[in-house]
C-alpha cells in the first residue's frame, strides 16, 4: 500500500499495489502492522457501507466527538465521491482545513480519516457505494455534524449539490474551539 498524505495532517490517500496475473488481481486493503507504524488506528469495531442512488447527492460533515472520536478508512466499491476530511482538531497544524480525495471503485483507492475530523462526500455517480471501517462504536449521543458550506471551511467542492437530506442541511455553522 502506499500512503499519500493530504493538506490534512493525519489524513492520507491510500493506493493499494495490485499484483495481476492471468486469474485476476490481489491487493492488501489493510494491515494492522503497517498503519500501527505511522501511527493510524489499527482497529475497526464497525464496518459500514452507504448506497446513495443519485449522482449529486452531499452526505456530510458528520463526526463523533469525545469521548468516542472516532478514525475512519473510507473506499468506493461501486462508483465515485468527491470524499472530504475536515480538520476539526484544535491543537492539529491543519485545524479548521479540509483535504478531498476522489474515491473510485475502479482506481480501489481509500481515504484515512483521523480521529477528530469531520467526514463528508459528493455522490459523482449514480448509485455510489461507499464501504467505511471504523475504529469506534457508534454512539447516537455523539453524533455531530458541522454545515457543509460553512464559509470558515471553504470547501470547493466541485459542484453545487443537487440533494441534501434534512438533517444534514440543518447542520449548524462551526463554533470554533479555544487551542489548548
Amino acid at each position: 500500500m502506499k500512503f499519500i498524505p493530504t493538506a490534512v495532517a493525519g489524513a492520507f490517500e491510500i493506493e493499494i499495489a495490485p499484483r495481476v496475473d492471468a486469474r485476476g488481481m490481489f491487493a492488501r486493503t489493510f494491515c494492522a502492522e503497517t498503519f500501527a507504524e505511522r501511527g493510524l488506528a489499527t482497529v475497526y469495531p464497525h464496518c459500514n457501507i452507504s448506497l446513495t442512488e443519485k449522482r449529486g447527492t452531499l452526505r456530510g460533515m458528520h463526526y463523533q466527538d469525545a469521548p468516542k472520536r472516532d478514525a475512519k478508512i473510507v473506499r468506493a466499491t461501486r462508483g465515485a465521491a468527491f470524499d472530504v476530511a475536515l480538520d476539526l482538531r484544535p491543537n492539529s497544524p491543519t485545524y479548521l482545513r479540509w483535504a478531498a480525495v476522489e474515491l473510485t471503485a475502479e482506481k480501489r483507492n481509500a481515504v484515512y480519516i483521523p480521529a477528530g475530523c469531520a467526514h463528508g462526500f459528493l455522490s459523482l455517480t449514480d448509485a455510489c457505494e461507499l464501504f467505511y471501517q471504523i475504529s469506534e462504536p457508534y454512539d447516537a449521543a455523539l453524533d455531530r455534524g458541522v454545515a457543509y458550506d460553512d464559509p470558515a471551511f471553504a470547501i470547493a467542492w466541485p459542484f453545487t449539490p443537487t440533494f441534501i437530506s434534512e438533517r444534514d442541511a440543518a447542520h449548524a455553522r462551526y463554533v470554533p474551539a479555544p487551542r489548548t
